[in-house]
């Protein structure tokens, strides 16, 4: 005879994996950074500083909600990564957003970019025929 196999308890809790900005300050723990030197380190813009107990529970039971703007300088000083690192990690932990990077061009292109972004093949495959061709037209007309 054998018995039932039980179900599993609806109210455990499954672990989470981790975000990455718990996984940022993980790895600045990893690299030999503890939690007291965080706290030691990490001063806001108005000099408060995180205590270390915050380090430690963002890795271990990250927060609902996204560290405000004064906390991503916080982690920052205190991880030494840059500010922006910080951002994109915070940006993917909480929005699952994924920052990406238009290094060398202007303001303008930056915006038609994001302008296009989600837009469906067929629109932006039309967008890239207008261009090309005011391209071509600029050309033949000798401008």
């Amino acid at each position: 005879m054998t018995a039932a196999a039980t179900a599993p308890d609806q109210g455990a809790a499954e672990p989470t994996p981790a975000g990455a900005l718990s996984k940022l300050v993980q790895e600045a723990n990893d690299a030999g950074i503890t939690y007291q030197e965080m706290g030691d380190r990490g001063v806001d813009p108005d000099g408060k500083k995180l205590p270390r107990q915050w380090y430690q529970k963002l890795v271990r039971t990250p927060p609902v909600n996204p560290p405000s703007y004064a906390q991503m300088v916080a982690i920052a000083n205190a991880t030494g990564r840059p500010l922006r690192h910080v951002q994109e990690a915070a940006a993917m932990q909480w929005l699952q957003y994924e920052a990406t990077e238009l290094a060398g061009y202007d303001e303008e292109v930056r915006i038609i970019v994001g302008h296009l972004a989600g837009k469906s093949k067929a629109e932006l495959m039309q967008w890239r025929m207008m261009i090309e061709a005011a391209e071509r037209a600029q050309r033949e007309a000798g401008e």
